[in-house]
Formats: structure tokens, C-alpha cells, sequence
């Protein structure tokens, strides 16, 4: 029998290979479903309620299996801050990213932002219940934790230094002062709009980003332009009142 050409020739792959490709990927999708299961539990109890045992029962898993996916609690923890800040960038970074640089592209920043946060005031956010926890603590989770929060500030702010950059925000612009003023607004709102239940709390966090961009912005605001005549007029008359008193 002729010898195959080598050019011809098939590299063939050893079943076993094969299988525990299998495996790994069918591995890959268990540790996937046990992070969302993770991540939903989280969101309500914060990351200091997971635990091995909760997740078995919520995935109907063996502790032991759970368990070998991760390796320890904080592992787990971890695994759900990553997953937490993979879905923040791609419901509210990467959107935003289509708005051209500036004010828009700010804006879209802010508003993506907002409408994770209407959807989390019914379920909570773990920047927010996770600093609470680990806020006076020290160790890889919390680290996880403020690295994600402070990748997210620098898109921010680099957000804001572009503005200044294009000459859309006055150039004295304080871009560390405008994020603490942003992300006090998103702080503000988890406070009223879900501990307090305070009606409006999502339109005052609106007007509030409005109003600072306003207070920053190179050219006067469009809103603030019919006061100087309605302050003209009142001066206006108050002269007329103090002459005819005269």
C-alpha cells in the first residue's frame, strides 16, 4: 500500500486529550453557574453571607464540589467581585465608549451608570454593601474589591480630563473634585432612593449631575442664561421702589 503523502497526512488527536478537553470546559461551565449563583446571593446578603454551604444548596452541589472549584471561601469571593466588575464595564463602560469624547461621552458614563443603579436599588450593589463590610479590613478580597472601584474612577476621570482637554469644561477644573461630586450623587441615591424610599430621589440625581456639569462647564449653561435680565429687571424695580419712597 502506497504511503500517504506527507502533505496529506492527519494529525490525529489521542482520545484522552480529547476528553479531558471535555472536562475542563464542561469544568469551566460548572464554575461559571456557580459564580452567578454566587453573584445573586451577593447582591441581597453582601459577600460576607456566601458561603460553601449556601451555594451547595442553591446550585444542588455537594459542599466538596463546590469546594473544589475554589479552593477556599475568599477565593469565591473574589471570583464574584471579578464577575460583578466584568458586567459593570459592559452595561456601563463599554456602551459609553460610542459617544464621542466630552461632555456626551461623560454623560453617557453617567446614565449608563444610573440605569444599573435603579435596577440595584431593588437588589443591591456590591461596590456599596462590600465597602461596608471590608472597609476596616485588609486582605486579597478587599483589595479585589477597591481596585475594581478604582479602575472604574479612572475611567471617570479621564473622562472629565477630556472635557477640559476640549475645552468643554473650564481648564481649572478640579477632575478629582467633579468624580467625588459624581459618585457622591450615586452614593446619595442608594441612601434615599433604598434605605430611606424617598420619592424623586432618581431626578435629584439627575439634576444633580446636570447642575455640576453646569457649575464646571467653559460656557454658561443654557438654563442659567435668562437669569442675568430676570436679575436686571428685579434691580430694576427695586431702584424704582427706593426712588419713589425718596
Amino acid at each position: 500500500m502506497p504511503a500517504i503523502p506527507e502533505s496529506r497526512q492527519v494529525t490525529r488527536i489521542p482520545r484522552a486529550r480529547s476528553g479531558t478537553g471535555r472536562a475542563l470546559q464542561k469544568g469551566q461551565q460548572t464554575k461559571a453557574a456557580i459564580v452567578e449563583a454566587a453573584l445573586g446571593l451577593a447582591t441581597h446578603i453582601g459577600l460576607e453571607g456566601l458561603s460553601i454551604g449556601a451555594l451547595a444548596d442553591v446550585t444542588g452541589m455537594s459542599k466538596s464540589g463546590v469546594f473544589a472549584h475554589f479552593g477556599s471561601r475568599e477565593e469565591l469571593q473574589i471570583s464574584v467581585i471579578r464577575e460583578y466588575h466584568t458586567r459593570f464595564e459592559q452595561e456601563v463602560f463599554y456602551p459609553a465608549m460610542s459617544a464621542a469624547r466630552g461632555v456626551g461621552r461623560l454623560s453617557a458614563l453617567f446614565d449608563n451608570w444610573m440605569k444599573r443603579t435603579s435596577i440595584e436599588i431593588d437588589s443591591g450593589c456590591i461596590y456599596i454593601s462590600g465597602a461596608v463590610e471590608f472597609d476596616d479590613r485588609t486582605g486579597p478580597v478587599r483589595d479585589a474589591l477597591a481596585s475594581s472601584v478604582l479602575t472604574w474612577h479612572a475611567a471617570m476621570r479621564r473622562a472629565i480630563e477630556q472635557c477640559k482637554v476640549l475645552g468643554e469644561l473650564r481648564a481649572d477644573t478640579d477632575a478629582e473634585q467633579m468624580l467625588f461630586e459624581i459618585h457622591g450623587l450615586i452614593l446619595a441615591l442608594h441612601y434615599e432612593a433604598r434605605f430611606l424610599q424617598t420619592p424623586g430621589s432618581m431626578g435629584r440625581a439627575v439634576q444633580g449631575f446636570h447642575n455640576t456639569v453646569a457649575r464646571y462647564s467653559a460656557e454658561p449653561s443654557a438654563e442659567a442664561a435668562p437669569a442675568a435680565p430676570a436679575a436686571a429687571k428685579r434691580r430694576k424695580v427695586s431702584n424704582q421702589t427706593t426712588t419713589s419712597k425718596e
